[in-house]
């Protein structure tokens, strides 16, 4: 069952630095979750972040402390939108400084390494030379001071708070290399360039160097998903005043104001369409292809891109409230969360470096004992160190996550939920809620059968009746009495029987309007009602009867037409090995009529709202794994109870919030791609656990044995982080099968 954590009362992110494995991961946040001001914390690796959750408010300044104390940098992000964005620039700017200045001290370092490493090329080519190791040492020394620094210096900070990363490891290695090299050059007579491992150690730094510099690249692409929508926020709005238009920072919009949009800008925030026609281009938000046209009434959303004609638009959402911030966090807060399988890494890399040293110094203490080769010894020992890779470890699933999310939600499909990846996996049944889901949600009055043929006073009682309802049907009557001009009246005493319909009192007459249910229950009965229903729901309509002082006056039928794509998303369904299951209110036939139009393989008619996690309860009872698509309150039960809760985009907040996956686009074709994004996303994660774990599994041992030289170890160990990384950016370039 899909379980949801109660908010915490007060929430912070902080943005971590100073980070270079998982094991730095692990330590801040096992020192955030230690702390007892603190009741839960998640660190990001990828992202560099960590989400907080304390009981009670808690100073910003006390959680970052704690960070600092573990020997890392923190800041709070920044909520303000204006802020966010300079910030962000400020930070993407430093980004590509920081790329820049490692592009420069790689390419000096590589051009350094390169004559140390020349003499093992020529060998190759059967010519054996060597540079003295006076030359060695002057190439070497550079690389080591300058390339070594971003190493030293983070293992300082590690072993200064008591903790050991990847920093660690290189710093120990590498030096192990460079000072028994430089031992060796300063004892009288060695004057050669034998059995010294300068170019070990120039390499080594080279190469991690070059993996850190392509990791940095890979991490940065596999953010922009979440940069892009960002960058969609507007900074300025023109406001209407009056008869003027003025420019304002968006931050002094209030609700209820009313902006122009020119052709070919951006909307500033959510609001209704009060003037103006124009075709608005909401790709980035639903990854819907086509323009959507907007007219008067009609709702449109902050960040999206008005086209060729102007709109004026009144505000009904600002700032952190607006569907853009909603979708912003939904997609920060999932990949910044963990998958379950991080907790296995997680205390693999908790333990990770102080083993590694471990072996390093068996390994070398064994070489000396069987042979006594002291060149040996310390080739093997460097290379264990220099080849192990937490890296790998702590990138494998964030970066993962953070691209397949990415890709999912540009093509307008949020994963709110991390653990519906992997139940996404399995899942082998989809349960479908008819209304809204699979037809378009707004019911006509297809039908209206008066027995004294008075069908517009039939059209009144049934519609005033509906005036303060929410339910599809009442609309239908709204509108189709509105259209005749049908002034209603005021009904009293109005009762809603859930599932049902509706009875009150009106001039004096008990009125109730609703299904054979209802009417059952009041014991009224009317074969010509019996057999007018039986007509209707035989073509797909749902049918209500209407009664009048206590008996059936009426019948009428209402058509919701299936959406044009429901028929393709149930066939897709079907070819992936997929079951479908419809449920309605409607009764056996008119369920049934629908369900052949579309191609539903099992229909459950006559559910109940709160009969809907019954119907997913047993079909988890008899084995399946269930995933519930809905869009409607009603449906949030369900949706919760499933195994995998898919909720419409046009649906409510409530069943949103109940969903591990919404849909921006009220199209069930993208249910399909909703879990092939998932189970793609999560293929990754476990390719990258595999590569991640394997490249110690076989290196580590072989580096002991004396079968690998620091040089192949220490590329090993740059690419098994860069490889972890790119296979993760792939994800990016995921799309669904059709748009």
């Amino acid at each position: 069952m899909t379980t949801h954590k109660a908010p915490a009362s007060n929430s912070v992110t902080l943005e971590i630095s100073g980070m270079n494995c998982a094991g730095c991961a692990s330590k801040v946040e096992r020192a955030l979750n230690q702390a007892g001001i603190v009741q839960q914390a998640t660190v990001n690796l990828a992202l560099e972040t960590a989400e907080i959750h304390t009981q009670e408010q808690t100073p910003v300044q006390a959680l970052i402390a704690i960070v600092e104390k573990a020997g890392f940098g923190a800041k709070q992000r920044e909520e303000d939108i204006r802020k966010a964005r300079l910030e962000r620039e400020r930070a993407e700017a430093e980004d590509q400084r920081v790329e820049r200045r490692t592009l420069y001290l790689l390419i000096v370092s590589a051009v350094l390494s390169f004559p140390l490493v020349a003499p093992m090329i020529g060998m190759i080519a059967g010519r054996d030379w060597h540079l003295p190791g006076l030359v060695q040492l002057l190439l070497a020394t550079p690389v080591q001071v300058f390339v070594g620094a971003r190493f030293y210096k983070g293992a300082f900070n590690a072993l200064r708070h008591g903790s050991a990363n990847m920093d660690v490891l290189v710093a120990l290695g590498t030096s192990s290399a460079f000072g028994y090299s430089l031992y060796k050059v300063l004892q009288p007579g060695v004057l050669s360039g034998s059995h010294l491992y300068f170019e070990a150690s120039a390499v080594i730094l080279t190469l991690i160097l070059f993996g850190k510099y392509l990791e940095h690249r890979a991490k940065r692409s596999t953010t922009a998903a979440v940069r892009a929508l960002a960058a969609m926020r507007p900074d300025m709005a023109h406001r209407v005043d009056g008869d003027t238009v003025v420019d304002v920072d968006i931050s002094e919009l209030r609700l209820g104001d009313t902006i122009l949009v020119k052709p070919g800008e951006r909307i500033a925030t959510d609001g209704v369409v009060t003037a103006g026609d124009s075709a608005v281009d909401e790709s980035m938000l639903t990854g819907e292809s086509f323009p959507v046209s907007k007219h008067e009434g009609e709702t449109v959303t902050g960040g999206t891109i008005n086209g060729s004609g102007a709109l004026y638009i009144k505000t009904t959402a600002l700032g952190e409230e607006t569907r853009l911030a909603q979708i912003i966090r939904l997609v920060e807060g999932a990949q910044a969360s963990k998958a379950p399988v991080q907790k296995l890494v997680d205390k693999v890399a908790s333990i990770f470096v102080p083993t590694i040293v471990l072996i390093a110094a068996a390994t070398f203490a064994a070489w000396i004992y069987l042979n006594g080769d002291i060149n040996a010894a310390v080739g093997a020992a460097v290379a264990v160190l220099v080849i192990a890779c937490p890296c790998a470890l702590g990138l494998a699933t964030p970066t993962a996550l953070v691209a397949g999310t990415g890709a999912a939600a540009r093509a307008g499909i949020l994963i709110r939920d991390i653990e519906a990846l992997e139940r996404a996996y399995k899942v082998d049944t989809v349960v479908l809620d008819k209304t809204g889901t699979l037809t378009i949600g707004r019911p006509t009055l297809a039908n209206i059968q008066a027995f004294d043929r008075n069908n517009e006073r039939l059209l009144f009682i049934a519609a005033t009746l509906q005036q303060q309802s929410e339910h599809p049907l009442a609309g239908a009557l709204l509108r189709a009495a509105e259209e005749q001009n049908i002034r209603l009246g005021k009904a009293q005493a109005v009762k809603a029987v859930p599932g049902q319909g509706l009875t009150a009192e009106l001039a004096g007459q008990q009125i109730a309007i609703g299904n054979k249910a209802l009417m059952d229950q009041l014991g009224l009965s009317s074969l010509m009602a019996e057999g007018l229903i039986k007509t209707y729901e035989s073509a797909g309509q749902t049918a209500v009867s209407v009664a009048v002082g206590g008996k059936i006056v009426g019948v009428l039928g209402f058509a919701d037409a299936p959406r044009d794509t429901a028929a393709e998303a149930l066939a897709e369904l079907k070819q992936r090995g997929i079951k479908t299951v419809m449920l309605t209110g409607d009764a056996e036939l008119a369920a049934q009529a629908v369900a052949s139009q579309i191609g539903v393989d099992d229909v459950r008619a006559r559910v109940q709202p709160e009969g809907k996690n019954a119907v997913v309860d047993q079909l988890k009872a008899q084995g399946h794994t269930v995933a519930m698509v809905g869009d409607g309150i009603n449906d949030a039960p369900a949706l919760a109870a499933a195994d995998l809760g898919i909720a419409m985009g046009s649906g409510t907040d409530v069943a949103m919030e109940a969903a591990g996956i919404t849909l921006m686009r009220s199209d069930p074709t993208m249910i399909a791609d909703a879990l092939d994004v998932s189970k793609a996303t999560l293929r990754k994660i476990r390719q990258n656990l595999f590569w991640a774990f394997i490249y110690n599994v076989i290196g580590i041992p072989l580096a002991a044995l004396g079968m690998l030289s620091p040089i192949i170890a220490g590329a090993a160990m740059a690419m098994s982080s860069v490889s972890v990384v790119t296979n993760a950016a792939l994800l990016r370039g995921w799309k669904p099968t059709r748009k």
